[in-house]
């Protein structure tokens, strides 16, 4: 049976949410759309100055000199991936993928939009070695941006679609943190590796003997990433490290309870993560001068594969995925959606935004121009499909009792998007 959702003050704790990444996501939205603004403007000086030029001294050997850019990139995204960890711990333990059968769906949908994106890139770039090690730029999923351009939809929206978009993207989450750390890490340091464990073992004995209190944990995070950073494994991996250790007591019908650490520090973090860190990325790595940009330009093997690969990949391998689970029994289909919104939905998946460029500055370190390049991609595919998915959404017709599946927040859903009420559920 779905997870109960408590209702205080006349409002759920998934409205909440969902609300909530709404308005961050419309908010990096403003944040992408001014940095390209300002890129090209009469401040793009100022900008890239204020970004790259040195503020600090060198904190582990080949990041070069502190900058705000690296602050923002390694330090404020950790947090972010904290963030996710946390999300991630917690919908596994005690949430919509608490169990195998909710989460199959989500990670079946979830692994096809990886890779057939992936395969797209790669089909475009093969012929250009020096371009393979994007392969994940088209792979991920910005689910603030993606619940953004949601919210500007409406009623035309079925929360079932909301729910399923938020599970993809939280799986999707899981396999970028996976490639971050596999795929994109050149040398490893053994000794600080050794240190980053045991700082962590340390961090889960504490949880393991009842430690509550969230300072130890952020003070242990914060030595973690350090010890990380100087691994060569990429600093932000210990967010994810950190919220692993993170305890969680399990709180069924209480989503915001103050008795268990991580939903008090996710709920702390929420606002910082979703209106402050997300869009400051955002703002600083959108940031691209489209002026002068020929066809030649956007039709180049970089950005054509990610564009392709995030507009059509997405599509392709979500959509199929869900429909053949669906057709083969696997699955049962999202309640009160038509397949014209599902497909709307798995456009919008290809919006991928905050990971993609994340990703992009990795992939390609030594490189600024094969990042620039890398950006002007992530921000066709995004754009497309975003006005795709908006504009599948908007005309598709909505389905008999979509009305009432969406008025299932006063009781329970699932991630399939089955409803039920609360008396129901209770007998």
């Amino acid at each position: 049976m779905a997870d109960r959702i408590e209702r205080s003050g006349g409002r759920s704790a998934l409205r909440e949410f969902l609300d909530s990444e709404a308005a961050s996501g419309i908010l990096l939205i403003a944040a992408a759309a001014l940095a390209l603004i300002v890129a090209k403007g009469p401040f793009a000086d100022a900008y890239h100055h204020i970004l790259h030029d040195a503020i600090g001294p060198e904190l582990s050997r080949g990041h070069g000199p502190l900058t705000a850019h690296l602050v923002i990139n390694d330090g404020l995204m950790a947090i972010f991936f904290l963030f996710v960890g946390l999300e991630i711990k917690r919908e596994f333990l005690d949430g919509r993928l608490s169990t195998w059968d909710r989460r199959r769906l989500p990670f079946i949908a979830a692994g096809s939009g990886m890779a057939v994106p992936a395969a797209i890139y790669l089909l475009l770039t093969w012929k250009h070695g020096g371009l393979v090690s994007g392969w994940a730029i088209p792979a991920a999923t910005d689910i603030a941006f993606a619940i953004g351009v949601l919210a500007l939809l409406g009623s035309r929206a079925p929360t079932s679609l909301k729910l399923f978009l938020t599970t993809v993207a939280i799986v999707d989450d899981m396999g970028a943190v996976a490639i971050i750390a596999l795929a994109y890490t050149p040398s490893l340091h053994t000794l600080y590796l050794g240190i980053a464990a045991g700082i962590l073992f340390v961090m889960y004995a504490m949880g393991k003997s009842g430690t509550s209190s969230l300072w130890v944990y952020l003070l242990g995070g914060a030595l973690l990433w350090y010890a990380v950073l100087l691994s060569g494994v990429h600093a932000t991996i210990a967010g994810v490290l950190t919220a692993t250790a993170v305890p969680l007591v399990k709180t069924p019908g209480a989503p915001d309870s103050n008795v268990s650490p991580l939903h008090r520090l996710e709920h702390a973090l929420a606002p910082i993560v979703g209106f402050l860190i997300v869009p400051v990325f955002g703002f600083a790595n959108a940031g691209v001068s489209l002026a002068g940009l020929s066809l030649e330009d956007m039709f180049a093997p970089l950005p054509l594969g990610i564009a392709a690969g995030l507009f059509f990949g997405k599509q392709i391998g979500i959509f199929g995925a869900v429909y053949l689970s669906v057709r083969l029994g696997i699955a049962s289909p999202l309640r009160g959606a038509s397949w014209m919104q599902v497909y709307g939905v798995s456009a919008l998946c290809g919006i991928g935004f905050t990971m993609s460029l994340f990703i992009g500055a990795l992939a390609f370190p030594n490189s600024p121009l094969l990042v620039e390049e890398a950006k002007i991609g992530v921000l066709i595919g995004s754009f497309l499909s975003a006005l795709a998915g908006f504009a599948i959404l908007w005309f598709a017709p909505t389905p008999a009792g979509q009305p009432a599946a969406d008025r299932a927040l006063n009781g329970e859903i699932d991630v399939d998007g089955d409803v039920s009420s609360t008396e129901d559920s209770a007998r």
